[in-house]
């Protein structure tokens, strides 16, 4: 089955199952391709959290026919880029060369995926560099802050754990239970291939068959139920440090709501840039933080608006205070038409700017073959931000503002703060 769209994209699922995608850049001279597993460490049981970042590491620890200094040594041969990463619902293993060297990229990146070998010393080796990875982030006071919220506000659930696991998650995982994992994740139908820049897809699509085409088929991974939010105030005393961190959020639309596109905006206004509303009151007007800001992370089935800022342990509540005001004044007042227009120009430049290069293409056409089962053009999407006006993001923001659903997390020096639901009014 081929599909042809006018983005010079084309669609080609072999009879395994594998999808493969393709965007021509003719004006490169290079190829960005990645293998995306439709799973990440949402779809991990609470024994074994922080396996599939585990499983990304291994692979790149050699392979039945290249030993890890042979894989690197062969990349920086041609010049290449060899890269992975986790999220919450997937892995991408992902390689970027000159259009010439196609072959031996591909070649390195599909025995990486296919064949690894997860010998014992390795496994050991790379439990202690993702122990000190774990320690890193313990460290880091805004990552903290954020992994509090969000195992709070998504608690007894995947998608609240950690992507990289626990100390006492990562001590237990061993060979057999990577194996399983590999086998199990590592299928056709649970992968997409993708690759944008100076390519023929007919030409890649077979060199692709002939390293995938043998991989079995398996079957589609039981999808689990949409977590349950929980508004949840959680406080944690850390004097090691010099501010409070702070993250106030809300449960936010899907990846695919039809009003996204609203909230894109409403994020953009409240903390989205340096005009935003939370910079402009809280670092230019006040003072108050150095960094401060608000982020949505959608999801398949959820999603979450975030704010954070840093500040002073005596400035805290002041500065929960600001922004639950900003949130009730985008409640109560519709936007400026000057506003909303900046905001739309903001994020328009932000999704022609996303496509500039042939790695997120490649990352672009995964994802909305993952999410949507289709691509939107440019075009379109700069359409569906314009069609946005200033009530859809007055509606928006009434609808995600519910004092009822606000969770709060504060680490850091807290020096007696208390904060109950009665202050977040908004």
């Amino acid at each position: 089955m081929t599909l042809k769209t006018e983005r010079n994209l084309r669609k080609t699922v072999l009879p395994n199952g594998l999808t493969v995608l393709t965007e021509r850049m003719d004006h490169l001279h290079s190829v960005a391709m990645g293998v995306w597993i439709k799973s990440g460490s949402r779809c991990e049981p609470a024994e074994t959290n922080g396996i599939s970042h585990f499983v990304e590491h291994m692979l790149f620890k050699g392979t039945r026919s290249r030993t890890a200094q042979h894989i690197a040594r062969e990349m920086d041969s041609i010049g290449g880029n060899l890269d992975a990463f986790t999220g919450k619902e997937t892995i991408c293993f992902n390689v970027k060369s000159l259009a010439d060297h196609v072959p031996i990229a591909l070649d390195i990146l599909s025995d990486l995926v296919l064949n690894p070998i997860f010998a014992a010393p390795d496994i050991e080796r790379e439990r202690g560099v993702i122990l000190e990875e774990i320690k890193i982030d313990e460290d880091n006071p805004d990552v903290l802050v954020h992994e509090l919220f969000t195992q709070s506000f998504w608690k007894d659930h995947p998608l609240g754990k950690p992507i990289l696991g626990t100390t006492q998650t990562v001590a237990r995982l061993d060979q057999e239970k990577l194996f399983d994992y590999h086998s199990g994740r590592f299928h056709a139908g649970n992968m997409i291939f993708s690759a944008a820049g100076n390519l023929d897809h007919d030409a890649f699509t077979a060199a692709v068959a002939e390293k995938f085409g043998s991989l079995a088929s398996g079957s589609t991974l039981e999808e689990q139920p949409a977590p349950t939010p929980s508004a949840r105030i959680t406080l944690r005393n850390k004097k090691a440090l010099e501010q409070v961190q702070i993250c106030l959020g809300v449960p936010a639309p899907h990846i695919t709501d039809n009003n996204r596109y609203a909230a894109l905006l409403l994020n953009t206004v409240l903390g989205g840039g340096m005009s935003s509303r939370l910079f402009q009151t809280i670092r230019e007007e006040r003072g108050m933080a150095y960094s401060v800001y608000s982020d949505l992370s959608p999801y398949r089935d959820t999603g979450m608006l975030c704010v954070y800022a840093g500040t002073s342990s005596g400035k805290a509540l002041e500065t929960v205070d600001l922004i639950l005001a900003e949130f009730a004044r985008l409640k109560q007042e519709p936007l400026h038409a000057d506003e909303l227009t900046r905001a739309k120009d903001q994020l328009k430049g932000n999704l022609l700017l996303g496509l500039e290069s042939s790695n997120s293409r490649m990352a672009n056409l995964a994802r909305q073959e993952m999410y949507f089962h289709q691509f939107f053009t440019v075009e379109e999407l700069i359409a569906r931000v314009d069609d946005v006006d200033v009530n859809a993001v007055q509606t928006m923001a009434q609808r995600l503002f519910d004092p009822e659903r606000i969770a709060v997390a504060l680490l850091g020096r807290l020096d007696g703060i208390k904060l109950n639901r009665s202050r977040l009014v908004c």
